[in-house]
């Protein structure tokens, strides 16, 4: 440890009472590391007074273990060599403070993720970087100090932004539990696109009576507040207290408190303007052919479908899912319709999730519907009474006799998407649908704390889909408001007295949670930084730029950072 260190270390910090815990994670870790060595290592490093290692630390054992050796051997710091952080560290802290210490005095070495699965082929070196994060997770430890959860109150509301099958859904599921819900959407009418649309795969009802079913429920209940042809134009505040400002028909600003927004504002098919002859008469997309079957206007007994018109390619290079879906239901009931009319589907690749859609499409089969590959090199010409189709098999041109050709155009972002997230501070793909913070972990919820996501906002999905997840939607904003306070960690930033407020953190802060603030000292006027403690993460980028120790992150400061560091260099 350097002389530095020594000379800053305070008194709890020489007088620490260190416990570490290696864990075998059955054969995760101890199939490639010695973590009985490992455990006599750690005895031997300072203010070490206990080491212990367990088949599952995270067990009710191993849980049992850590308390256990918090009371009887008098513990001040804990530190656990096991897997992930970002799994576990909430158990390992609620475990510690259920003994008696605070948990902020809790430190964790990912011994699994970054040595035991990274190094399978190396097991020496394994072994010595093991015993290198240990020895930094220890010395780290010692500089550690209590904090206190950061509390705050909420509003218990909810805003809804999209009314159509995905919003609705999740609008009527956060009233029924007693929830306030306000409802944007800025068209005249609920039900977005689905308002569009004839019958839903894979059994047939019509989309009219889920959309009026969903619109009753939305206006029979008192605690749902609709909001038509009005828009959010202004979000402000942290999750719990948020401040709403929305831009009703009349042209009015409303304000509003909410604690929590859902985000279910869908997609649009593409309009494919300049491919393969598209005109809305004899060249139509998808949904232009839904509002034909459901106003029993199609009198083409010639149909061709082409997939793909505007997806999987270098501008928008992902598959929307629910084109192929799209297509064979609409085959499938023009055939019903017509039993003598001839539909061919044209195709790169059909995706048909889920068994009963691929039942789908063998009943298409049966019932007549041809299907045929296409080649992207070549692509179907769209002529005058015909589609001229090169088969890459066999060499060999067939024109396809048709007076109605159908276009399978994707799910698109709605033009405003940019704009709605940068004035939510929420995260968007290159393809502008929202981003969820984690794909698998968290699919509903976005980075920003109290706002989540639904529907075809998120990414082309069925309907059937967008309502599971609008229900999924509601049920991450409920956890949030029926809370009775709001707890967030203290590892965040914190002013010291070195800011003289220069601003230069201000501006690179990602979350907005840093402000200058004018105070007054021996008649002067001075500025220094403020957090707003909801607001910011912890993410460091505001310590990393200041040049003077004005703004430290809790949990995380210079003395914790060297130690580690110092530790680390001890083997070299």
């Amino acid at each position: 440890m350097s002389e530095h260190t020594e000379k800053t270390m305070k008194p709890d910090v020489l007088e620490a009472r260190i416990g570490v815990f290696v864990c075998h994670c059955g054969s995760n870790i101890a199939g490639y590391l010695d973590c009985e060595a490992l455990t006599k290592y750690a005895a031997t490093l300072p203010r070490v007074v206990y080491a212990k290692n367990n088949l599952y630390t995270c067990s009710e054992a191993g849980i049992a273990e850590i308390k256990n050796a918090i009371e009887q051997r008098g513990l001040t710091r804990v530190v656990v060599a096991s897997c992930s952080p970002r799994t576990h560290m909430p158990l390992f802290k609620s475990a510690c403070a259920e003994a008696g210490l605070n948990p902020y005095l809790f430190e964790m070495a990912n011994i699994r993720d970054q040595c035991s699965w990274v190094h399978m082929q190396q097991r020496e070196g394994a072994q010595e970087k093991a015993m290198d994060l240990i020895r930094m997770a220890v010395a780290k430890a010692a500089f550690l100090e209590p904090q206190q959860d950061i509390e705050s109150s909420l509003v218990r509301k909810a805003l809804v932004i999209g009314g159509g099958v995905a919003g609705m859904s999740a609008a009527i599921a956060m009233a029924d539990v007693g929830i306030d819900v306000v409802l944007v959407e800025k068209e005249a009418e609920l039900g977005g696109l689905l308002r569009r649309i004839n019958r839903l795969a894979p059994k047939g009802e019509k989309a009219e009576d889920l959309v009026r079913d969903l619109v009753q429920l939305v206006l029979s209940k008192e605690n749902l507040k609709t909001m038509l042809e009005s828009e959010v134009t202004g979000v402000g505040g942290v999750i719990g207290n948020y401040e709403v400002s929305i831009r009703n028909g009349n042209g009015l600003e409303i304000q509003e408190m909410v604690g929590s927004i859902v985000v279910a504002t869908g997609a649009v098919p593409l309009q494919p303007h300049g491919l393969f002859g598209y005109n809305g008469q004899n060249v139509i997309t998808q949904i232009e052919l839904e509002e034909k079957l459901r106003s029993g206007e199609l009198n083409a007994r010639n149909v061709v479908m082409i997939q793909c018109v505007g997806a999987r390619s270098p501008e928008r290079t992902y598959c929307s899912r629910v084109c192929c879906l799209t297509a064979v239901k609409n085959a499938l009931y023009i055939k019903e319709m017509h039993p003598d009319a001839h539909v061919h589907i044209l195709y790169r690749d059909i995706q048909m999730y889920g068994a009963e859609n691929e039942k789908l499409l063998w009943d298409a089969r049966g019932r007549g519907v041809r299907f045929d590959v296409y080649d992207v090199g070549r692509p179907p010409v769209v002529k005058e009474g015909a589609v001229e189709l090169y088969r890459p098999l066999m060499g060999e041109v067939e024109e396809i006799p048709c007076d109605l050709v159908i276009l399978s155009t994707p799910l698109v972002a709605p033009e405003n998407t940019p704009a709605l997230a940068n004035l939510m501070r929420i995260s968007i793909d290159q393809n502008n649908f929202f981003l969820e913070a984690h794909a698998k972990l968290r699919p509903l919820d976005f980075a920003t704390d109290g706002i989540f996501l639904c529907g075809t906002a998120r990414y082309p999905a069925t309907v059937c889909e967008a309502q599971a997840q609008g229900l999924g939607a509601a049920s991450r904003a409920e956890t949030v408001l029926f809370k009775e306070k709001l707890v967030a960690s203290a590892l965040i930033s914190q002013v010291t007295d070195l800011c003289d407020g220069c601003g230069y953190c201000v501006d690179l802060c990602p979350y907005n949670a840093l402000s200058l603030e004018e105070y007054e000292r021996d008649g002067h006027i001075y500025k220094r930084n403020k957090v707003d403690k909801m607001l910011c993460k912890g993410c460091g980028v505001c310590a990393a730029t200041c040049p003077k120790g004005g703004v430290v992150v809790c949990g995380f400061t210079r003395n914790q950072l060297q130690a580690q560091v110092d530790a680390a260099l001890e083997a070299m």
